[in-house]
């Protein structure tokens, strides 16, 4: 399996779940279904093209390297002449995460790396609202899938982050993927994420099984505390 890691940082995230009119909140992680809306986005697919659930076949993981913070926003909306409603949304400012996607397939991989470097539409990590903090850092992995590859990455956040958690050695990380990637987990859950329909006409979504698991990584930013032997 050829795998490719996307680092995924902006300003503003937000990866929508199943959520009311008025009150729109987002998933602590890129979902699966958001990586492949901008995978689309980048071959020049439309929200109608139906190759766009062939996407839900790559492996799919990501890693949270940086741990936003929820910030809410209101817009008032006229949903009928006259009638205005208030609309909250939740974003993450600042969080850094490694989304990876992988596939026998490696010529698709390929595909995917330079459709993300030369992409047809513009890209978003999750809302319009939401671009990208400058281009993609992408790489590439031969013969592993995308939990091995995160799980010996080194810790892609900020270096003003890692310097804040600089009292500990290693970093507790989370990664999110396919279960079938982590046949060990602990922690399951079925959640509505596989893409059926981008089109604004009847958006909708399936079901897939995701699992979670922690990793410690390595803080290169770690301070020893003084040891009062140290001075003996």
């Amino acid at each position: 399996m050829k795998t490719l890691t996307i680092r995924l940082t902006a300003p503003l995230q937000a990866y929508g779940n199943e959520a009311s009119f008025e009150r729109r909140t987002s998933w602590p992680a890129p979902s699966k279904s958001a990586v492949i809306g901008m995978i689309a986005a980048a071959f020049g697919m439309r929200r109608e093209d139906e190759r766009i659930q062939e996407l839900n076949d790559l492996a799919f993981a990501v890693r949270v390297d940086q741990v936003g913070k929820v910030m809410t926003e209101f817009q008032t909306v006229e949903w009928k002449t006259g009638n205005r409603k208030l609309t909250y949304r939740d974003h993450y400012q600042d969080a850094v995460y490694i989304a990876a996607v992988g596939s026998e397939d490696e010529e698709l991989i390929e595909r995917i790396e330079y459709a993300l470097k030369h992409p047809r539409f513009q890209l978003y990590l999750g809302r319009r609202a939401c671009p990208p903090a400058g281009v993609l850092q992408i790489e590439s992995f031969a013969d592993v899938n995308p939990v091995e590859v995160l799980e010996r990455m080194p810790w892609q956040a900020e270096k003003w982050y890692q310097k804040k958690h600089k009292k500990k050695q290693e970093y507790p990380a989370e990664i999110i993927a396919d279960a079938y990637l982590l046949p060990d987990a602990t922690f399951t859950q079925t959640v509505k994420d596989r893409v059926e329909s981008f089109d604004s006409r009847d958006r909708h979504f399936g079901f897939r099984l995701m699992a979670k698991e922690r990793i410690s990584l390595s803080n290169p930013c770690y301070e020893k505390s003084p040891d009062i032997m140290d001075y003996l």
